[in-house]
């Protein structure tokens, strides 16, 4: 996965949102295919229009156990949104992921003000589930 703050420039560097709608769906192309038998809906982001499914697993490290995530959707867009989001998260411990403010990084690429209602939804819902994983691991970090 791309690293947020590589993100973050590509973002900045684009004038339009054009653009920076196709670095997201090229971000979502990205993303390693996740099994079928993850397309459960014990995965899967409820309250999303699209499809949408997250995982994750605890890496234990010789330091800090960290979390990693992957995921997958059937809608080009809402996969690059996921895309940004699981590495805003991927690597973190499960204290650090909870403490993540994810509202001032989507803010700061704008993501927010260029959704629909609807999808904005999905997006905050995308976001319950990885903290919520993060906090089902956090136990056992």
């Amino acid at each position: 996965m791309e690293d947020i703050e590589r993100i973050v420039e590509t973002f900045e560097f684009f004038d339009d949102w054009d653009d920076r709608y196709n670095y997201l769906a090229e971000l979502g192309e990205k993303l390693p295919p996740l099994g079928r038998e993850y397309a459960t809906p014990e995965h899967q982001v409820h309250g999303c229009v699209s499809q949408v499914w997250v995982v994750a697993e605890l890496e234990r490290g010789p330091g800090a156990s960290v979390l990693r995530f992957r995921g997958d959707s059937d809608t080009p867009i809402i996969k690059g949104i996921l895309a940004v989001l699981l590495s805003i998260f991927d690597g973190l411990s499960p204290d650090e992921a909870l403490r993540v403010d994810t509202d001032a990084i989507f803010n700061r690429l704008g993501i927010y003000e260029h959704l629909s209602p609807n999808r904005h939804v999905g997006v905050y819902a995308m976001v319950q589930k990885v903290r919520s994983l993060a906090k089902s691991l956090q136990a056992a970090a």
